[in-house]
C-alpha cells in the first residue's frame, strides 16, 4: 500500500478507499501489519561515533605535515623530537574531541516532537496508543492542548486553530476546516485541511485519518535537509587555505636547498639534518593547540554570556560573519500576540465585551485571548464573575465570529468578537460611527496588524451570525517586537553587519516589524516565497542586494536563500527557533538556536543562545570579533618566528655556513618559549572598539597585506641579527657551540620581544605605555615562565640542546643583537603608524573638501 499523493486535495472518502480504511478505524491485525510496513511515527537519528569524533581532529595540513616530521624525525633516530611532536597531535585532538564530544547531540531531539499518546478508533472502539504506534489509516482523535502526532487529513472538524510557527513561521493561529480542499500545489499554510506533525492545537476538535507517519511527514522532510554537511567555518577555511600555501612553500624551498646543500658536497647525514631543521622551523608545532585552546576559552566566556557552544570552530564565525538572516517570530519579536491599539465608541462595554468574549484561563488558551486577557489586567477575572456565563458560541470560522450570552444587571446579552468584515453587515450603529470604525481598520490593517471587532446584542443569541449588533469599538493586535532588538540591530549594522528577515508570517506584518526594529526603509523592497519561485539563481543573488525582508517563506526558500548569499561570497550567520528554521541553520556558516525554540532547531545549531535576544547576538559578535583578533594575533606571532628561523637556516645553507640553529633547539623555541607566550594570547583583551570597524573579508581575516609585510619584517629583523652574531662569533675565533648558543639564546629572547608587539596591532609598542602593560598582564606571566625555562635549558641540561651554558660575554651579545631587534620592529610600527593616520587625515581632508 502507498501513502496517498498530495492527501488534502482529496475528500476524506476518497482516502478511505486508498488507506483502505473507514470511519471505525482500522482493526488490531492491520495495525501491527502496517506497523511493520511503514516502521514506527519516529525519526531517525543522526548519530557521530566518538571514533569519528576523533579521527576528525586530524584532518588538517598542518597535522600532516608534523606527522611526516615526526617519521623524519624517527627515521634518523631523534625519538626524543618525534615524541614531542607526536604529543602534541595527540593533545589537541584530545581537546577538540574532548570539545566536541561534551556538545554533542543527537537529532533525537525531533523524536521528542512526536513522543506522546494518542487517542484513536480502532474497530469503532476509542483506545490511547503511543503516538509511535500510529500508522497510516488510523482515525485519530484530537483536541484543544494536544500535539499533532502525525500528519492528518481532517474528516470533520468544530472550531479548529493550530499553531504552526514551528513549521511556517507564521505567528497568528491557523484556521483548520475540515471542507476546505485546496489545490495539490497549495503550499504548507494554505492545507487548512491538513495538521501536521509536531504542530498543536489551540481550540476545537477534530477527527482525522492519518495520511503520512515517521520519515514520510513534513517535519522528516525538513529534518532530512538538515542531515547535509554544514559548510566549514571561516577559520578552517582559511587556516586549510594557509596551510596548503605553507605545504608548497615548503616542498619548494626544501627541494631548493637540498640541492644547493647537495651541490656544495655536503654529506647526506649533513642535509638530512638541514632538512629536518628546515622543516620544523617550517611548521607552527603550536599552531593546532593554540587555536583549540583560544576557541575552547572563547566558548567558556560565551557561556557566561548566555551562549552554548556545539562545534568548537563557530566561535570564531561570529567575528567573521557578513550578514545575518533571522526569522521573525520568537527572535526578533516576543513570539506571541499584545494588544497594540484600540478604537472604542463605548470603552466600557468594549472592555466588557473582550472580557467575557473569552476563553483564556491561567494564562492559556488561544493567543487573541491571552493578549485581551493581559491587556484587561485585573479587570478581566472581575468581569468574568460578575457577568454570568449561560451559553456560549465557540468561534466558527465560517462566521468568522465567536460570541457568549451572559447574565447582565437581570437580564441577557448576547457579546460578540470577529472580524470586522464579519460583524459590519450585522451592525446597527449609526453612518458617522461605522465610517469612523471603518477608518481605524483600514489604517491599522495597513500597518500589519491583527484587527478584531467587538459587539454587544439584546436579541437573536440562539444565532449570533442574525443578531442586531451594537459595534462597541475595535482592538489591534500584534506580535511586539522584543526590548533592545532596535538597539542591537543598529549596533551590529554599524560594524557592516547586514540583517535580513525570513519568516512565514504575511508581508505587511513582517515589514512593519522590520521597520520598527530599524531593519528595513519604508520603501525597501519586499520579496516573498512565490517571487522566489519564480527566480533563477543569478536573479535572486541580485534581488537579495536591496532586500530585508522576505515573507511568506517556506523552508526550501530559506535554505535556497542562504546557499544563494554564500554564493555570493557573504558569511551567513543564520538565527532561528522553529522546525522551519533546521534546513537554513544546517546550511549556514553560523547556525545560532534561540534557547525556547525547537529541540530540532537546537540539535541543528552551532550554537544555542540561553536568552533569546538579538542583543546577546550582538554581544556574541563582538566577543567573536576578539577572538578572531587574538587568532590574528597569534598567527602573526607564531609564523613570525617560524619565517624567522626559515630566513635564518636558508641564508646558512646558502652561505656554506654550518648549522645556526640545531633542530631540538628549533623545536624547543617553537614548543616551549612559544609554547608558554601563545596560550596567553587567548586572554588579549579588546583592543580598541572592535564594532567601529566593518567586516574583515574571509582572505584578509588573519592574513591581509598590512600584517604580512610587518610578519616579513619581523622576521627578517630577527634573522638578520641573529645570523649577523652567528658570522661576527664564527669570525673572531669564538668555539661553534659557543655561537650556537647566543643564535638560540638570540631567536629566542626575540620572541619574547615578538610576543609583546604582536599584542598590539594599531600602534607602536612606546605609543601608549599603560595600554602595552595592561592589554594581557598574562603575557608577562608567560615571558617570566620562559625565562625560567630558558634558564634551566642553559643552565641544567645544555646537553639536550648542544648548546653551553653561556658566559656574561655571551649574553652581553645577546643583549646588544636582542636591542637591534627592538630598534628595527619599533622602527617599522612607528613608521607604519604614521603612514596610516597621514593616510586618514588625507582621506578626511578629502571628504571635507567634497563635502563643501
Amino acid at each position: 500500500m502507498e501513502l496517498p499523493k498530495s492527501p488534502w486535495s482529496q475528500s476524506p472518502q476518497v482516502l478511505f478507499d486508498q488507506l483502505r480504511t473507514s470511519s471505525e478505524g482500522l482493526n488490531a491485525v492491520d495495525a501491527e501489519e502496517r506497523l511493520e510496513h511503514f516502521g514506527p511515527n519516529t525519526l531517525k537519528e543522526e548519530q557521530r561515533s566518538g571514533i569519528s569524533l576523533f579521527i576528525g581532529q586530524f584532518a588538517s595540513p598542518i597535522v600532516i605535515i608534523l606527522v611526516v616530521a615526526a617519521v623524519i624525525s624517527f627515521a634518523m633516530d631523534h625519538t626524543k623530537d618525534g615524541i614531542i611532536i607526536l604529543a602534541i597531535l595527540i593533545i589537541n585532538a584530545l581537546l577538540g574531541f574532548y570539545q566536541e564530544l561534551k556538545a554533542e547531540t543527537s537529532i533525537r531531539a525531533l523524536q521528542r516532537l512526536t513522543e506522546s499518546h494518542v487517542r484513536v478508533l480502532r474497530n469503532g472502539i476509542e483506545a490511547l496508543i503511543p503516538s509511535r504506534e500510529l500508522v497510516p489509516g488510523d482515525i485519530v482523535i484530537l483536541a484543544e492542548g494536544d500535539i499533532v502526532p502525525a500528519d492528518i487529513r481532517l474528516i470533520d472538524s468544530h472550531a479548529l486553530q493550530a499553531d504552526e510557527a514551528v513549521l511556517t513561521g507564521e505567528s497568528l493561529p491557523c484556521d483548520k476546516n475540515s471542507h476546505i480542499v485546496p489545490d495539490h500545489a497549495a503550499p504548507i499554510f494554505e492545507r487548512r485541511n491538513i495538521l501536521f506533525s509536531g504542530t498543536s492545537i489551540l481550540r476545537g476538535k477534530t477527527t482525522s485519518i492519518v495520511v503520512a507517519t515517521g520519515e514520510s511527514t513534513e517535519i522528516a522532510r525538513i529534518a532530512r535537509s538538515a542531515q547535509e554537511d554544514s559548510p566549514q567555518s571561516p577559520l578552517t577555511r582559511s587556516i586549510q587555505h594557509f596551510s596548503k600555501l605553507l605545504l608548497i612553500a615548503i616542498i619548494l624551498i626544501l627541494s631548493f636547498l637540498a640541492f644547493i646543500a647537495l651541490m656544495q658536497g655536503r654529506g647526506i647525514d649533513e642535509v638530512a639534518t638541514f632538512m629536518l631543521a628546515q622543516l620544523v622551523s617550517a611548521v607552527p608545532e603550536g599552531l593546532p593547540i593554540v587555536i583549540t585552546l583560544i576557541l575552547a576559552i572563547g566558548a567558556y566566556r560565551l557561556s557566561r554570556h548566555k551562549i552554548l557552544v556545539r562545534h568548537l570552530p563557530s566561535v570564531e564565525s561570529l567575528g567573521s560573519a557578513t550578514l545575518i538572516a533571522t526569522d521573525k517570530t520568537g527572535t526578533v519579536t516576543e513570539g506571541v500576540l499584545s494588544v497594540k491599539e484600540e478604537i472604542a465608541l463605548d470603552s466600557s462595554a468594549l472592555r466588557i465585551c473582550a472580557a467575557l468574549c473569552n476563553d483564556a484561563k491561567n494564562g492559556h488558551g488561544d493567543g487573541v485571548d491571552v493578549a485581551l486577557a493581559k491587556w484587561l489586567g485585573d479587570d478581566f477575572e472581575a468581569t468574568n464573575l460578575r457577568y454570568e456565563r449561560v451559553f456560549y458560541h465557540p468561534f466558527d470560522p465560517v462566521t468568522r465570529m465567536m460570541a457568549t450570552v451572559n447574565r447582565f444587571d437581570g437580564s441577557e446579552k448576547l457579546y460578540v468578537k470577529g472580524a470586522y468584515e464579519a460583524l459590519l453587515p450585522l451592525s446597527v450603529n449609526p453612518d458617522d460611527e461605522l465610517l469612523y470604525l471603518k477608518t481605524a481598520h483600514n489604517e491599522m490593517a495597513s500597518q500589519g496588524l491583527r484587527v478584531l471587532a467587538f459587539g454587544v446584542s439584546d436579541r437573536h443569541w440562539e444565532d449570533p451570525s442574525s443578531a442586531p449588533i451594537v459595534l462597541t469599538g475595535l482592538v489591534a493586535f500584534a506580535d511586539r517586537p522584543k526590548a533592545g532588538a532596535a538597539e542591537a540591530i543598529a549596533l551590529a549594522k554599524k560594524a557592516g553587519i547586514r540583517f535580513i528577515m525570513i519568516t512565514g508570517d504575511n508581508p505587511i506584518t513582517a515589514h512593519v516589524i522590520a521597520r520598527e526594529v530599524g531593519m528595513a526603509e519604508a520603501d525597501l523592497h519586499i520579496l516573498t516565497g512565490a517571487d522566489i519561485d519564480r527566480m533563477d539563481d543569478i536573479a535572486l543573488q541580485k534581488a537579495l542586494k536591496n532586500t530585508s525582508v522576505i515573507a511568506r517563506a517556506m523552508p526550501e526558500h530559506k535554505y535556497r536563500i542562504v546557499q544563494t548569499l554564500q554564493h555570493d561570497g557573504e558569511i551567513v550567520a543564520v538565527t532561528g527557533d522553529g522546525v522551519n528554521d533546521v534546513p537554513a541553520l544546517k546550511a549556514a556558516d553560523l547556525g545560532i538556536a534561540m534557547g525556547n525554540g525547537s529541540e530540532a532547531a537546537k540539535s541543528s545549531a552551532k550554537m544555542v543562545l540561553v536568552d533569546n535576544n538579538l542583543g546577546v547576538i550582538v554581544d556574541a559578535i563582538r566577543q567573536g570579533r576578539v577572538i578572531a583578533d587574538n587568532l590574528r594575533k597569534v598567527l602573526f606571532y607564531l609564523l613570525s618566528t617560524s619565517l624567522g628561523e626559515i630566513m635564518i637556516i636558508s641564508v646558512a645553507i646558502l652561505m656554506a655556513l654550518p648549522l645556526p640553529l640545531h633542530p631540538t633547539q628549533i623545536l624547543w623555541i617553537n614548543i616551549v618559549t612559544d609554547g608558554v607566550n601563545d596560550k596567553m594570547f587567548s586572554m588579549c583583551k579588546e583592543e580598541g572598539n572592535v564594532m567601529t570597524r566593518g567586516v574583515r573579508g574571509l582572505k584578509q581575516q588573519f592574513f591581509d597585506r598590512a600584517t604580512l609585510l610587518r610578519l616579513v619584517w619581523f622576521a627578517f629583523a630577527t634573522a638578520l641579527m641573529s645570523i649577523s652574531l652567528f658570522l661576527y662569533l664564527l669570525s673572531t675565533d669564538h668555539p661553534y657551540e659557543t655561537a650556537l648558543t647566543a643564535t638560540f639564546c638570540t631567536v629566542v629572547v626575540a620572541q619574547w620581544i615578538n610576543a609583546v608587539f604582536a599584542q598590539k596591532e594599531s600602534e607602536p609598542l612606546l605609543k601608549n605605555i599603560r595600554r602595552t602593560l595592561t592589554i594581557n598582564p598574562w603575557i608577562w606571566m608567560g615571558i617570566t615562565t620562559g625565562v625560567a625555562l630558558q634558564g634551566i635549558a642553559l643552565y641544567i641540561i645544555p646537553e639536550w640542546f648542544h648548546v653551553i651554558p653561556p658566559s656574561a660575554e655571551i649574553l652581553g651579545y645577546v643583549f646588544i643583537a636582542s636591542t637591534g631587534i627592538f630598534i628595527l620592529e619599533e622602527g617599522y610600527k612607528w613608521g607604519e603608524y604614521w603612514l596610516k593616520r597621514r593616510s586618514t587625515s588625507t582621506h578626511s581632508s578629502i571628504s571635507t573638501a567634497a563635502g563643501s
